[in-house]
């Protein structure tokens, strides 16, 4: 119970010290956690009939927003999107500029935001079941969603000609559903573990998280 108790306070005591860091120290570790998703998105493995390939950048943006928590996730996200395409070579392949995964980076993005809001703001969010469902609504529609979008769009202007819907669930999507749920799981098990559930910034839920069980 000790051990328990101690694990838990250094949880808390890690996340309330995230949240009172100065202006400074919180960019100074977004920029920090943009880096670790530049190597994460070395990590590919490429799909023969798509420009899209398989890499562990959603599993480090997930846990990113996690971390990082409310705006924060986002900033980062933003800070590796904005040098990206600003000719820091830190996407996949050590590429960079708005290639055909463009959209992606902007749905980073966009998950980064929701998670890192609800991760903040709602103790309950942080359950395993909770932390899984919203990190597969920001991989697949948050994540999914522009990066098809601008795909599309990619290709229209590459190959100057239209593709049609189920070409581009091929290209963008299917070939990465069963990664991209593998490692939503892996993310929520990471967060359910590390994250405290008791209130550290004045969780809207404060009063109700000791009445619930959070598996």
């Amino acid at each position: 119970m000790e051990i328990a108790a101690a694990i838990d306070r250094a949880k808390y005591n890690i996340f309330r010290g995230r949240y009172e860091l100065s202006v400074p120290k919180k960019l100074a570790l977004a920029v920090g956690v943009a880096g670790l998703i530049g190597l994460l998105a070395q990590v590919r493995f490429l799909v023969p009939w798509s420009p899209v390939p398989i890499t562990g950048q959603t599993f480090g943006v997930l846990l990113a927003a996690v971390l990082l928590g409310r705006w924060w996730g986002g900033v980062s996200m933003a800070i590796y999107g904005g040098l990206g395409i600003a000719r820091v070579p830190w996407f996949n392949g050590w590429s960079s500029g708005m290639g055909a995964t463009g959209g992606y980076i902007i749905g980073f993005i966009l998950a980064a935001l929701f998670l890192g809001y609800f991760t903040d703001k709602y103790i309950r969010s942080r359950s395993f079941f909770s932390m899984l469902a919203l990190m597969l609504f920001a991989s697949f529609i948050l994540i999914y969603g522009p990066g098809i979008l601008w795909l599309k769009m990619w290709l229209g202007a590459v190959k100057a000609e239209p593709v049609t819907f189920v070409a581009l669930l091929q290209m963008g999507v299917i070939p990465f559903i069963a990664g991209d749920i593998t490692k939503a799981v892996l993310a929520a098990a990471i967060a359910r573990g590390v994250t405290p559930k008791s209130a550290f910034n004045g969780e809207v839920d404060k009063d109700k998280w000791a009445t619930w069980r959070i598996p």
